[in-house]
């Protein structure tokens, strides 16, 4: 009898370990556009289809993106264009969507708002591999992102924009900005603000069809600015970003110590929310309509501890 309860013991073990197995299999099968979607659920974000010229955009928001008020614009980065150097990703989703995940931070309303041509829909005419590679900053990415964006404001009450970018999203983000005039501030976060001199810095060929902001006329006076970047960033290093940033009217540069591309802004992602609401109501008080939001503008360090 001890013997078949052994037996019958072991078997359970086994099959406990091989449904383990299987799931974590499924779950490594999953497709990137999956992964995100998944976690969009955990986060407790709603998935919705919002559509710009010829593309579908995958967007997410929070509990609060029908409410009136500011609409946080978030941004993400380029994701995976590239698998090698001479390989285009079949998928350019986010493997790591940091952008998804601050915004999960965010109390105030919200909305993630995805390219032409990630999240699953590579595949879907009239998709092509250039729109996430040269030309992930073209005027066909920026026009629909725009349209998707509009489309989404005439159906809510929101007043006003802030646009919030992660690397490649900060280019979208600045790009985006100027063609909104409810935009009252953007905000970058080792956000690539010169994509000639980024390519030219890593040794890459240019983004050619892409908009690049260095070269766009500066941003309204009346659109604060806060862009962050890490002291120890190889990707986007501060120092191909400072001078872009000085031509702006209205701009704070921080560069924060121990930071580098992806770390640690999850954890410091409160504090720079509440630097942002702190600008925010400051421009509101302001009665001239054509004066920076920003009581100091300028470059800043700021030393940081950079636990995850």
């Amino acid at each position: 009898m001890a013997m078949l309860s052994g037996l019958i013991l072991n078997k359970a073990h086994w099959l406990r370990g091989a449904l383990t197995g299987i799931v974590s299999l499924l779950a490594a099968c999953a497709s990137p556009a999956q992964r995100v979607d998944e976690q969009a659920q955990e986060l407790g974000l709603v998935r919705q289809i919002l559509w710009g010229t010829d593309f579908a955009h995958v967007a997410y928001r929070n509990d609060g993106s029908d409410q009136a008020g500011l609409l946080h614009v978030y941004l993400e980065g380029d994701g995976v264009p590239w698998l090698t150097p001479y390989r285009v990703a079949a998928d350019p989703t986010p493997r790591e969507p940091l952008a998804l995940e601050l915004m999960a931070q965010d109390p105030a309303p919200s909305l993630y708002l995805g390219r032409p041509c990630y999240h699953g829909q590579s595949g879907t005419p009239p998709c092509h591999p250039l729109l996430w590679t040269s030309r992930r900053y073209g005027p066909e990415v920026v026009d629909s992102m725009a349209a998707a964006l509009t489309g989404f404001l005439s159906r809510s009450r929101h007043d006003g924009i802030v646009f919030i970018g992660y690397s490649g999203g900060g280019t979208l983000a600045m790009l985006l900005a100027e063609r909104f005039p409810q935009t009252r501030a953007v905000v970058t976060v080792a956000g690539n603000l010169d994509i000639e001199r980024w390519a030219a810095w890593h040794a890459y060929g240019p983004l050619q069809g892409s908009l690049n902001p260095a070269a766009r006329p500066p941003l309204r006076s009346t659109i604060a600015q806060l862009h962050f970047v890490g002291d120890h960033d190889d990707n986007v290093p501060a120092d191909l970003m400072h001078f872009v940033v000085s031509q702006q009217p209205c701009a704070r540069f921080i560069i924060i110590d121990t930071f580098d591309h992806a770390c640690c802004w999850r954890n410091t992602w409160p504090s720079i929310l509440a630097q942002l609401r702190a600008v925010v109501h400051s421009s509101g008080d302001k009665n001239d309509t054509h004066s920076c939001a920003l009581e100091q503008s300028g470059f800043f360090r700021v030393t940081q501890g950079a636990e995850q």
